[in-house]
């Protein structure tokens, strides 16, 4: 029992890793600390090479988006106001159902675009989940680096959804790492919205 545990860790080391320090980045989102970008470039870098041995296109090119998305995050969350040296950036909620629109249509528009792409110029076993996984997956990054306080309930769809379909491809750390980020969405989006009143 011993050898194969050792074996698996050899073979799935990079996985491994990465979903550790994936739990380290949802750590200091919740908490809503800017090193969260930090681990969340570092876990993007490792799930590239993850993805791409399991077929994930999308998922990898959603990585490729976490690491940029990171350097932007990690910009946008450090600027100071120059008077009170306070962060200027406040969890806030989407503003209008306009503003909801455009993420829907935004999110339904990165989905056919990676379905198409998925579907007929890779080899994809799963075209529709990665392309469902990896459109929702670019909206809520993009709204938790505006801190828009949504961005909780989109991760937990999200989250919950990939949980199945990286237990399909036999990810299982990533898949337990993707129980626990169901989970602590549900507690992020409390504690946002316990700050975003307190602000």
């Amino acid at each position: 029992m011993l050898e194969f545990f050792l074996l698996y860790l050899r073979l799935n080391w990079v996985e491994i890793t990465g979903a550790i320090i994936s739990f380290i980045y949802l750590f200091f989102s919740i908490r809503e600390k800017s090193a969260l970008w930090i681990f969340g470039f570092l876990s993007s870098i490792l799930y590239i090479w993850v993805f791409f041995h399991h077929k994930l296109y999308a998922e990898i090119s959603l990585q490729i988006y976490y690491s940029i998305i990171s350097i932007y995050g990690w910009i946008t969350w450090q600027r100071k106001t120059a008077a009170t040296h306070e962060k200027q950036l406040h969890i806030t909620q989407i503003s209008s159902y306009r503003h909801i629109l455009l993420y829907f249509v935004a999110a339904i528009g990165v989905y056919f675009i990676y379905y198409f792409v998925l579907k007929y110029l890779t080899d994809s076993p799963v075209p529709i989940a990665d392309s469902f996984v990896g459109s929702l997956s670019i909206i809520a990054t993009y709204m938790l680096a505006k801190k828009k306080i949504e961005n909780w309930l989109v991760w937990i769809v999200v989250d919950a959804f990939a949980c199945g379909l990286y237990l399909y491809k036999g990810l299982y750390p990533t898949a337990i790492l993707f129980v626990i980020y169901t989970t602590m969405a549900v507690v992020g989006f409390y504690q946002w919205k316990k700050k975003m009143q307190a602000q």
